[in-house]
Parts: C-alpha cells; sequence; structure tokens
C-alpha cells in the first residue's frame, strides 16, 4: 500500500507525491474523506490522479493512499435492476445512508452483501472446468437466467459445489487448480478499461431487429454491430434509444446516462420500471442495468462511466446473452476527457479535444461484437453498442462527430426540421447510412422474403428521385412536371408518411415485425408499379392519387400482426380494382 501527499489540486484533479510504487491506473483514496481516485499519469515519485468525487475543500498536506489496484467493477447476480452511478456505487443504497444528497466518502459495496440468492448447480465435484465455463444458475429475475461462470484464468478440477442460498461473498465452489485450491464465489471482479477475453469474432451477417421500420428495412444494425445516433438538441435521441431498449431483439440491455441533464435520467429512471417488456410482459427493469451518471455529477465520473457500463455489458454477453448498450451521450463523455486534459496540460487538438479521442473512442467501440465466448462449449454471445452523440447545434464537423463516423458502421442521422413537423424517428434516409446493409442482404432475403432487398433498394431509389424532383418543383412549380413524375412524388409521399413516419405510442404501431415490413412495403412498391401502368395508359394522375386505396395502404400500419397477411391480400386486390374501374371508366 503506497502513502503520498497531495501537492497540487485543480479542480477533479489531483497531483501527489511520493507515490513511486504505484502504478498508473490504481485507485487511490484521497484525504480523510476517502474520496475515490484513479491514477491517470506517473512523472516519477508524482501521480496525477483524477478524483470522481467533489473536490472542494482539499488542499495540499492531505494523505493518498493507493489500493494497488485498478479501477474494477463488481459481476455477479444484483445487476439486473439497479442503478449505479458512474463507479458502480449502487445510488439507492447510498441514498439509505445519505439522503437524496450525495455525499462525499460514501463507501457502499456495489452488490449487496446481504442478499442470498439461491444457487442450483449445473456442474458436479470431479468435473473439470475452463475459464467461462457455467457451474450454475442464479434466477436473478423471471427473466434473466444468472450463469455462474468459472472467472478467467482458473481451470482444474471442481473439488466441492453445493446446491444453496448463499451471498456473493460466500464460497459457493472450490477448484483444483495447478496453483492450488481456489475458492470461488458468485461475484467475480473485472479491470474496466480491459476487455473481457473471449474465443473468437464472427462476422457481422445476422440482424439485431428493432422494429423501427426506418432502422431495420434502410439502414440495419448488425448483432454485435454499432451504431451512432448524433442529433441537436431535441431531435429526439433519447427517444430513439428508449424505443432500441424496448423492442430492440436483446436479451439485456444496458443503459449509460453519461453527463445528461437530470431530467432526462429521471424519466429513464420513472419510465423503465412501469413499461413494460414486450416479450414477457413483465417490466423492462428486470432484464436492464442502468448506469446514472448525471451532469451535474463530477465530470471526471463521466469518463469512467461507459467503461463501467460497456464491462458489465460484456459480462452478460460471455453468458451467452445479446446485449444492446446505449450511451446517451458519448459527447458528454468527450468533454470529460477535453476537462481532464486540460488540467493535465497536455498538447490540446482540434476544438480543445486531447489529439487521443479517436484513439479512445475506437478502444471503446471495438470491444463491442458476436463472439464465440469463452467456455468448453462454443456458445455465442453479442455486445451491440449504439452512442448517441450531441454535437452542439447538430453540427457534425465537429470532433467527436467525426471521430465516431470513422468508427461506427451505422450512421442515424437525426434531423431538427423532421422532428419540428412531429416526424419520428427523425432520421434522414438522404444523409443516414448502414455499412451492414450488403451483408445482411442474404439473411432478409433467405428469413423474410426473396425479394427484400430488391425492395428496400426501390424504397430507396424513389426517396433520392424525390429530392431531385423537389428541386426542380421549388423552381418551376409543380405543374411543370409528368404525370409520372408526380406519380413518383406521390409514392416517395406515401414511403415518408405510411412508412418511415412511425407512432411510439400507438399500440400497434410502436413495433413492427419484419413480415409486416415487408408486406407494407410491398404494398406501396405494387401501387406504384400499377399506378404507373395505367398513367402511361393516359389515366388521369389526379384520379389515381384520390383513390380509396391510398387510405387503405396507409392504415395498414395500425393493422394487427394477426390480421396483415388477410389485410395484405385484401388491398392488393383492391389496388387491381381501382386500376381496373379506372380503365373501364377512361374507356367509357
Amino acid at each position: 500500500m503506497t502513502e503520498g501527499i497531495i501537492t497540487k489540486v485543480a479542480g477533479p484533479l489531483v497531483v501527489a507525491e511520493g507515490m513511486r510504487s504505484a502504478n498508473m491506473f490504481d485507485v487511490v483514496h484521497v484525504s480523510d474523506k476517502g474520496l475515490i481516485g484513479e491514477i491517470i499519469e506517473m512523472h516519477g515519485d508524482k501521480a496525477s490522479i483524477q478524483v470522481y468525487e467533489e473536490t472542494a475543500g482539499l488542499g495540499p498536506g492531505e494523505k493518498v493512499v493507493s489500493t494497488g489496484m485498478p479501477l474494477s467493477v463488481e459481476l455477479g447476480p444484483g445487476l439486473i435492476g439497479s442503478i449505479f452511478d458512474g463507479i458502480q456505487r449502487p445510488l439507492k443504497e447510498i441514498m439509505k445512508i445519505a439522503g437524496t444528497n450525495l455525499q462525499r466518502g460514501v463507501s457502499v459495496p456495489s452488490l449487496s452483501r446481504e442478499k442470498a440468492w439461491h444457487f442450483t448447480p449445473s456442474k458436479q465435484a470431479g468435473d473439470t472446468v475452463a475459464p467461462g465455463d457455467e457451474v450454475g444458475v442464479v434466477e436473478e429475475t423471471p427473466i434473466v437466467r444468472h450463469k455462474i461462470m468459472v472467472p478467467p484464468g482458473v481451470s482444474g478440477k471442481i473439488a466441492s459445489i453445493a446446491e444453496g442460498d448463499y451471498t456473493v461473498s460466500q464460497t459457493v465452489y472450490t477448484v483444483e487448480s495447478d496453483n492450488g485450491v481456489k475458492e470461488l464465489t458468485l461475484m467475480q471482479t473485472w479491470p474496466v478499461r480491459v476487455g473481457r477475453p473471449y474465443k473468437r469474432k464472427l462476422s457481422p451477417d445476422i440482424p439485431l431487429v428493432t422494429g423501427q421500420r426506418v432502422i431495420d428495412t434502410l439502414f440495419p444494425i448488425a448483432k454485435g454491430g454499432v451504431a451512432a445516433v448524433p442529433g441537436p438538441f431535441g431531435s429526439g435521441k433519447t427517444v430513439v434509444q428508449h424505443q432500441l431498449a424496448k423492442w430492440a431483439a436483446a436479451d439485456i440491455i444496458v443503459y449509460i446516462g453519461c453527463g445528461e441533464r437530470g431530467n432526462e435520467m429521471t424519466d429513464v429512471l420513472n419510465e423503465f420500471p412501469e413499461l413494460k417488456d414486450p416479450r414477457t410482459g413483465n417490466s423492462l427493469m428486470e432484464r436492464t442495468v442502468l448506469i446514472a451518471n448525471t451532469s451535474d455529477m463530477p465530470v471526471a465520473a463521466r469518463e469512467a462511466s461507459i467503461y463501467t457500463g460497456i464491462t458489465i455489458a460484456e459480462y452478460f454477453r460471455d453468458m451467452g446473452y445479446t446485449v444492446a448498450l446505449m450511451a446517451d451521450s458519448t459527447s458528454r463523455w468527450a468533454e470529460a476527457l477535453r476537462e481532464m486534459s486540460g488540467r493535465l496540460e497536455e498538447m490540446p487538438g482540434e476544438e480543445g479535444y486531447p489529439a487521443y479521442l479517436g484513439s479512445r473512442l475506437a478502444q471503446f467501440y471495438e470491444r463491442a461484437g458476436r463472439v464465440i465466448v469463452n467456455g468448453t462449449e462454443d456458445n455465442e454471445g453479442a455486445l451491440s453498442v449504439i452512442g448517441a452523440v450531441s454535437p452542439p447545434g447538430g453540427d457534425i464537423s465537429e470532433p467527436v462527430s467525426q471521430a465516431t463516423l470513422r468508427i461506427v458502421k451505422v450512421f442515424w442521422g437525426l434531423d431538427s426540421s423532421l422532428a419540428y413537423k412531429r416526424h419520428f424517428p427523425a432520421i434522414n434516409w438522404l444523409t443516414s447510412y448502414s455499412l451492414y446493409a450488403d451483408s445482411l442482404a442474404e439473411w432478409f432475403n433467405k428469413n423474410v422474403k426473396p425479394d427484400w432487398y430488391k425492395l428496400r433498394g426501390r424504397l430507396m431509389t424513389l426517396l433520392q428521385e424525390e429530392a431531385e424532383l423537389e428541386e426542380i418543383v421549388k423552381l418551376v412549380g409543380m405543374d411543370a412536371l409528368s404525370a409520372p413524375d408526380r406519380l413518383k412524388l406521390e409514392a416517395a409521399r406515401s414511403i415518408r408518411e405510411d412508412y418511415l413516419h412511425q407512432n411510439a405510442f400507438h399500440e400497434t404501431d410502436t413495433y413492427t415485425s419484419l413480415e409486416k415490413q415487408f408486406m407494407l412495403m410491398d404494398l406501396i412498391v405494387s401501387f406504384y408499379d400499377k399506378s404507373l401502368e395505367a398513367v402511361k395508359n393516359n389515366i388521369s394522375i389526379d384520379y389515381i392519387v384520390n383513390m380509396p386505396v391510398r387510405e387503405k395502404i396507409g392504415r395498414f400500419k395500425y393493422t394487427a400482426e394477426a390480421e396483415c397477411e388477410s389485410a395484405y391480400k385484401a388491398i392488393l386486390a383492391d389496388i387491381e380494382n381501382d386500376i381496373k374501374n379506372a380503365e373501364s371508366k377512361e374507356e367509357i
């Protein structure tokens, strides 16, 4: 244990000397108050420490004690449904001790040491185990089977194991290894800045289905993929992430509120327990972990919060679960980096951000992926990361947005003008992209319908051509367009208003299955193709635009999933009949 003396205090940065035997990234306790800090720079015996609590009142001469351990998280039963701060302190437990005002130096274990969990073994004494092998389960919530795994670095024969009720600190089983007998508990710890090990990464060729039409159809994300949601204030970043947390095909959700306003995190804390998980009917919190680090909490703790969150997410991935991590927002995290870089007097990069901003972001996002996890059996787990970016004024040319775009494969660009028109999700179809789309095409064509990717291409083409025609309309007016071009505009309007617009608060429209998405796409394209033939046969464009079937197509998205097939066939028949009626009237 190394003990040093504070020589300088500059906001969240504390410099202490006499720390020669300490190591980089060691956790330290600062002053008699026991404030938690982490060594981020060493020069001889001088250590620069970022303190994760308020440093007001600290001064030179006070002591700093190194624990000799890196910043780590406790991983075990009790994570699900919990609300932690940026360094995994349980906020509910702290509130019981300190009241509603978060006090400095309060020390509470991340996982309760009193609560007992019922452990059911899946291995027995004499079995050989390797790192990552499941030795038993704890029913943490009605929908999460918490698998108790052999920690990394431990292998050998199980000497003893027994069913029963245990706290996370009690010995549950013992393993005879080459280094002697290891006593193991329900809990393991892991340093947050080190990615958890796995066997190998898999290619991103399976989609993470979200039920949001603009995402699944136009800009899909793969399981184990990374996406960015940049947009100005009020454009709906948080609502998009809430929808993904609720509807994405993920077993576990880890939601990080990194430097967000207190009222936004309050909304999350109030809404998530009340939201019903659509797959089980239980509370969404029964498969969610929340990391709450609001803008009025110490700025340095933001820097740790996304590492804390992604380490917890990796732990559940190692169980073979599909995990979705929402980071809201990485811009606030980058501001914490900028603050600490300035305090360390480092050479600033663009707009004052540190020169290593891009590499730090890359280190975070590269921990996502679909992998074969550690263990004797080849089990698959996936960790998808969706990071919100809050560029000032929506200007994505700023450094955080640009560094993020160089790393992520999916860009859902939110548009304030769409948000003001109440178009949700306000994802701009002309500026967004997904680099997973081509690799996922085979899956969609095979598992949904063979024409999926072809129809998606038709939608994208119509939207692109609409943007070009809009320029002409602004110059010379609608009357200057030919009938086929007017029809093209109408088809694109149908795509925008009937397909891409989705009501997050409508019980049916909030989620659309892939089969229903295909049917709605097919109806819009079929109407366009049949109408184009009719226009070429000199049928009036005004008559076609006002056909009753258009309203039926628009209302199809509100059709219950069970009735979709019959409604789809009926509307296809109505398209044929309305076109035939138009042709017969034209002949008369």
